[in-house]
């Protein structure tokens, strides 16, 4: 049972690397191939033999399984034809919606789809909304945008609650997230959560020409009843009580992701402390807390039930007190997982108290690894994309370090008990030490994935974890639990010790994490150097008498040694981000880096540096960049800025900010931009055409825009250039025409301004005279960027065009020869452009 299981966890992520998917004839013959191969392992009398045919067994059925799997809910697919077109449907509210400072955002499950002029879309099921408060600019109102140049006014958006019924006028798009190298990848989420659409509920201005039209948006009932509504409807009741309970307080999202798992109330300064003391795991619901709690209710009832003669009532005669334990144990389980949310960790965990139950309840003898497995594999059955989750590989390699160091190898604590006078004090000493003894396994055990998963791993991560998992395994949690359900002013009280317990945590962390040594950091690894450290680790943790253990140190060497990746001597490499609508370009040679802007900023606490940039940098150990240029002040430009200098060192930062700008505040050797400005790097040369030193006497006097301040920097090496104009418009490249006319020719062209219909004119791009231009913009993006007649006129001068909306991260070498590479194509997965 057990080899088959690990062969269907390889198959199921073999397939998950797939560029495409299998079609159903191949599916059927590999499903006979795994007939034969069981067969062939009933037969054999070798056991090297037979477990290597159930492997593979196992490997074909877990291949298949997450093919059709995944078919089946592909099948559901919004017709490209209906994107960005109104559409009326009806249905409910389907999980815990997520306010925010624009609006709110939450899953809509779709019952009924109204005809729209005669025709019935064909829309998914399951929709991934946000509905945005209107916006007004210029003294008219305009709803769905989301940009810093606007202010919100008072709306009267929906109060959305879970469960409820509305008929909403929508705007979809298919599936569709930023594709770069190490970053998230959002079009799977989505496939994961069934989501095959996303899009915004029509908010039109209220006007005497537009009340019908928003009378289209409205609640038809308050609760629909299902067991998913009933669950997200009670999470919701308990999260709207405890902020409640605790206005204003710093910490309240803990206690909120504690409670009912849900983690978006979590300031990210507070994500970063507990990345970097190595607690993170403890600020959800893990399975410790689920067992921690089950076990507490499942003792309280056989304590209760024990009992039950001598109150009057012989329960035990009916059912025996460790059954009723069980029962209560598993069902405490059951529904602490449900409130989780039924994240990963709390699933794995709910998996083996299960089985465990079920074992005890038979009588029958389990053993823990049979359970594991078990366990591995209802949890692969129903979500096969699960082995995409980092927190999937951390939940079952922990359990699965501290099985290989425990199991067989130490004597039970009862068996050792038994050999020993009764002392309390004796008793706490074997359980400290075997608490620590666990999370030593834990620590050691999981450097090799923390490397490979998060390109780094915390050295405070034991201390901070000896002091936190007490804390909030035995205290925090129960207390929040107990409190989110009193009554108050007795719920208030709780709810402030619990609280005041993690202000006390929360100070411990940051005083731990602010070691210059709390963290090491190293680029993420290949897999040949994961593999030894992963053999080194299970050497290390080999029992005792095992020879040369330590030896096995050297094993992790190469994997915590290894180097940042750097351009060959002649080389440059050029990345240029797909941040959505906006910019962002990695320059690299030999010895030095240079980032040009920063993209954009998408909410409070999300922006391109934190999501796009910063996680690529610390993927590939890039630690320090030389320079960041900002072209202008505009938000998809500069909008990740701040991220980028809080989490990376910068030597000098170049930009047309003005000089109160908080950008200018915070950057390091900040610079004006200036033409005239220009440097060497590694044989590659570098040199600012614009803004003139009278366009910011200009700009001043006339308070213009941002845009025709963009610093436009043109980068050479050897006969291959790029151009970054920025957003520069018609008379900043009339400008640079009158003024560098011997400059401007360059093998690659950023597209000014995203190929808006104010740039890009035909004497520029001739005195360019690119062969590759590149577009950084979002996709089906508001402004309708690239404009048809901008793009037109790129493809009549015979100019090749790369759109991070299409392609993904772009990344372009220049040497002896320029290579482009798209991210999309390079990296294919078979849930990409569909």
């Amino acid at each position: 049972m057990r080899c088959i299981v690990i062969g269907f966890l390889l198959g199921v992520s073999f397939l998950q690397t797939q560029a495409r998917l299998p079609s159903a004839l191949l599916v059927c013959i590999l499903l006979f191939a795994a007939i034969l191969a069981g067969l062939l392992a009933t037969k054999c009398s070798r056991r090297f033999l037979t477990f290597s045919a159930l492997i593979a067994v196992g490997a074909i059925l877990g291949f298949c399984w997450a093919a059709l799997y995944a078919h089946y809910y592909l099948q559901q697919e919004l017709p490209v034809e209906w994107e960005g077109r109104d559409v009326t449907v009806v249905g409910t509210i389907d999980n815990l919606p997520t306010y925010f400072e624009q609006g709110v955002r939450f899953d809509f499950l779709v019952e009924k789809v109204l005809p729209q002029n005669g025709e019935s879309p064909p829309i998914p099921s399951k929709l991934a909304l946000s509905w945005y408060r209107p916006f007004k600019r210029a003294g008219k109102s305009v709803g769905n945008l989301n940009s810093a140049d606007q202010s919100p006014q008072t709306s009267q958006i929906g109060q959305i609650e879970p469960g409820a019924r509305w008929q909403l006028t929508v705007r979809l798009k298919r599936p569709h997230g930023n594709a770069n190298p190490y970053g998230f990848d959002y079009e799977v989420w989505l496939l994961e959560q069934n989501l095959r659409a996303t899009g915004y509920v029509r908010t039109p201005s209220i006007s005497a020409a537009s009340v019908d039209a928003a009378l289209n948006n409205r609640q038809l009932d308050r609760f629909v009843f299902s067991f998913g509504h009933l669950v997200e409807a009670t999470r919701g009741w308990v999260r709207q009580r405890m902020l409640l309970a605790l206005p204003d307080k710093k910490y309240v999202g803990i206690l909120i992701a504690l409670v009912i798992g849900d983690q978006r109330a979590v300031n990210q300064d507070h994500w970063t402390v507990f990345n970097r003391t190595g607690v993170g795991h403890l600020i959800s619901i893990s399975g410790l807390h689920i067992t921690l709690i089950a076990g507490l209710f499942a003792a309280m009832m056989s304590a209760l039930w024990r009992r039950s003669f001598f109150m009057g009532n012989s329960f035990s005669l009916f059912l025996p007190a460790q059954k009723a334990a069980l029962l209560a144990g598993a069902t405490t389980a059951l529904l602490y997982a449900l409130l989780a949310g039924f994240g990963l960790p709390a699933q794995r965990t709910l998996y083996m108290l299960l089985m465990v139950a079920l074992a005890l309840w038979t009588g029958r003898i389990s053993s823990v690894s049979h359970v594991l497995c078990a366990a591995l594999f209802v949890v692969l059955l129903r979500d096969p994309w699960a082995v995409l989750a980092p927190g999937f590989w951390l939940s079952f390699g922990a359990v699965a370090m501290i099985l290989y160091a425990s199991v067989g190898r130490t004597k039970p604590l009862e068996d050792t008990a038994s050999l020993l006078p009764a002392k309390p004090a004796r008793t706490w000493l074997s359980s400290l030490t075997s608490s620590a003894y666990t999370q030593y396994v834990v620590t050691i055990g999981l450097v090799p994935l923390t490397i490979l998963l998060f390109g780094q791993i915390s050295l405070v991560s034991p201390i901070a974890n000896a002091i936190a998992i007490p804390l909030v395994g035995l205290l925090v949690t129960p207390l929040a639990l107990i409190g989110s359900l009193l009554p108050a002013p007795l719920s208030v009280w709780v709810l402030i010790v619990a609280h005041t317990l993690v202000e006390w945590l929360a100070l411990a962390l940051m005083w731990l994490s602010s070691f210059p040594m709390a963290v090491w950091q190293a680029p993420l690894p290949p897999a040949w150097t994961f593999v030894v450290a992963m053999i080194a680790t299970l050497w290390l943790l080999a029992p005792r008498g095992w020879p040369l253990r330590w030896l096995a140190l050297f094993g992790w060497l190469p994997l915590l040694l290894q180097s940042e990746t750097r351009p060959a001597a002649g080389e440059m490499v050029v990345t240029a981000f797909d941040v959505g609508q906006g910019m962002g370009l990695l320059i690299e040679t030999g010895q030095h880096r240079l980032l040009y802007d920063t993209g954009p900023y998408y909410s409070p606490g999300s922006d391109a540096g934190s999501r796009v940039i910063v996680p690529y940098l610390k993927a590939r150990g890039i630690n320090r960049l030389d320079t960041v240029v900002i072209s202008h002040s505009d938000n998809d430009h500069s909008g990740g800025a701040l991220s980028v200098f809080d989490a990376i060192d910068v030597g000098r930062v170049y930009s047309s900010l003005p000089p109160n700008h908080r950008i200018v505040a915070a950057a390091p050797a900040h610079t004006r931009c200036q033409d005239g400005q220009s440097w060497s790097w590694d044989g590659v040369q570098f040199d600012m055409l614009f803004p003139a030193a009278e366009n910011y006497t200009e700009n001043d006097r006339k308070a213009g825009k941002a845009n025709t301040m963009s610093c436009t920097l043109k980068i050479t090496n050897g006969a291959y250039s790029i151009l970054l104009p920025g957003d520069i418009e018609k008379a900043q490249e009339r400008q640079l025409i009158l003024t560098h006319a011997d400059k401007l020719n360059a093998t690659v062209l950023l597209a000014p301004h995203h190929g808006s219909g104010t740039s890009s004119t035909l004497g520029f791009l001739q005195k360019v005279d690119p062969t590759i231009a590149l577009f950084q913009l979002g996709y089906r993006n508001r402004f309708r960027h690239p404009k048809a007649q901008v793009l037109e006129r790129y493809q009549q001068l015979a100019i090749d065009n790369y759109r991070n909306d299409q392609s993904g991260a772009i990344i372009l070498r220049f040497g002896s020869t320029l290579d482009v590479t798209a991210y999309r194509q390079q990296h294919q997965r078979y849930w990409y452009g569909r």
